[in-house]
């Protein structure tokens, strides 16, 4: 029979096997075998920033847009031929004289029926107006055929005016437009300068 061991002997090799598997354990609690699971990221998106940034854009047309001069009309901006449409501040414009004439030989184009008419621009404001920026377009018939400017020096007929309209003061500017003979419906857009909307006045001329 082999000697037996010392009993202090064994209570110390499983004191020893005991200690490390419970150092065993401690680790695998502490560390672990799988990797432990990171911390959810958040992602901040610019849905709020660019809906910002879109509703100041959307501001500051709309300041544009009410700081733009425009006749002051609940309507869609189409007048008859003798209205007076009122631009802010206090610049009025409207048609006078409207007859249909021929041009001339010396005119451009010659020998053509068209509308002839006034535009009269009248400032009621405080500050001198550049009248020198005012268009005008027209166009004829229910499908709003282009009637190009005429330009007839011997009717008086030679484009926009080149002054500056005081304060308190109006302004007559002779205009033309083709019209021929068969056709009575006409379209004239008047925009007295950059920064405002067109006024449109229409109706039919004997």
């Amino acid at each position: 029979m082999p000697p037996r061991k010392p009993r202090t002997a064994l209570v110390a090799v499983a004191a020893a096997v005991a200690a490390a598997l419970v150092s065993a354990v401690v680790t695998a609690g502490v560390t672990g075998d799988s990797e432990a699971e990171p911390a959810p990221t958040v992602t901040v998106t610019k849905t709020a920033a660019a809906d910002g940034a879109a509703g100041a854009d959307e501001d500051a047309a709309q300041a544009d847009d009410e700081s733009t001069s425009a006749p002051e009309d609940d309507g869609d901006g189409v007048y008859a031929l003798d209205d007076t449409v009122v631009y802010d501040p206090d610049i009025e414009v409207s048609l006078t004289g409207l007859k249909r004439s021929v041009t001339g030989e010396y005119a451009e184009p010659e020998n053509t029926p068209y509308l002839q008419f006034t535009v009269r621009l009248k400032n009621g404001g405080k500050k001198a107006f550049d009248a020198t920026q005012l268009t005008v377009n027209c166009s004829y018939g229910q499908k709003g055929k282009t009637s190009d400017s005429v330009f007839d020096s011997d009717a008086g007929l030679e484009g926009g005016p080149e002054t500056k309209l005081l304060a308190g003061r109006s302004l007559d500017v002779p205009w033309g437009c083709e019209l021929p003979k068969g056709e009575k419906l006409i379209q004239i857009e008047v925009t007295p300068d950059f920064e405002s909307d067109a006024a449109v006045f229409t109706g039919n001329v004997k």
